[in-house]
């Protein structure tokens, strides 16, 4: 992708920790926002991918913010895009609500299960790139999503933000139930993460 492929706006709000984001390339056309400290919580997550949609609402539910998201891409090609570019939208809207990341528990974990299924997740919000995922799929794709571009948007996510991240399948037979529990093991570390606090979480002074 060359610089010229893109365009995006982006505004966050200094009260609240929301943002908003409008992403458009050659593949892809998305529109998001994202509420970290919502009263009541609205997800509606439509990126043309089922699987995709319902792995993204299970990350806003469980980890307890807002999220909308909207993505027109190039499907007739494959859904690689699409979940690339929904990752950088969902990255992009973190890093923006989250602002400087003073204030925040910075650190979360987590082990979520889903019937066979056993996930941990570790989360570090400090502003250092890493991805280590490991989902242990073995289907080629699951609901039009292709079980590589599951690794793939955790990885685009982590990096985007950035933060640095730990995600495992420990256990498991059922690739979608692998998938799920995953996203949700994320959901819960990011949520302990993302708490606020009275200080700064670093020995630098900044995250």
């Amino acid at each position: 992708m060359t610089p010229s492929d893109t365009t995006e706006t982006n505004a966050s709000s200094t009260r609240r920790r929301t943002a908003t984001l409008r992403r458009a390339t050659r593949e892809t056309r998305i529109e998001g926002g994202i509420d970290l400290d919502p009263v009541e919580p609205n997800v509606d997550v439509a990126t043309g991918i089922g699987m995709l949609d319902h792995l993204m609402t299970a990350f806003a539910v469980h980890a307890g913010i807002g999220l909308e998201l909207r993505c027109d891409g190039d499907l007739e090609v494959d859904d690689h895009h699409v979940a690339e570019d929904c990752a950088i939208v969902l990255a992009t809207l973190i890093a923006n609500a989250l602002g400087d990341r003073s204030g925040i528990e910075r650190f979360g974990w987590s082990m979520v299960p889903l019937d066979e299924s056993l996930s941990r997740t570790a989360i570090d919000l400090v502003r250092r790139p890493s991805a280590n995922i490991e989902l242990d799929l073995v289907r080629p794709s699951v609901g039009g999503l292709a079980c590589e571009n599951a690794t793939h948007f955790l990885e685009t996510l982590a990096l985007t933000a950035p933060f640095t991240l730990h995600v495992r399948v420990l256990e498991g037979r059922n690739d979608h139930h692998k998938m799920e529990s995953a996203f949700k093991s994320l959901a819960v570390a990011f949520r302990a993460a993302i708490r606020s606090c009275d200080r700064v979480t670093s020995t630098k002074g900044v995250l």
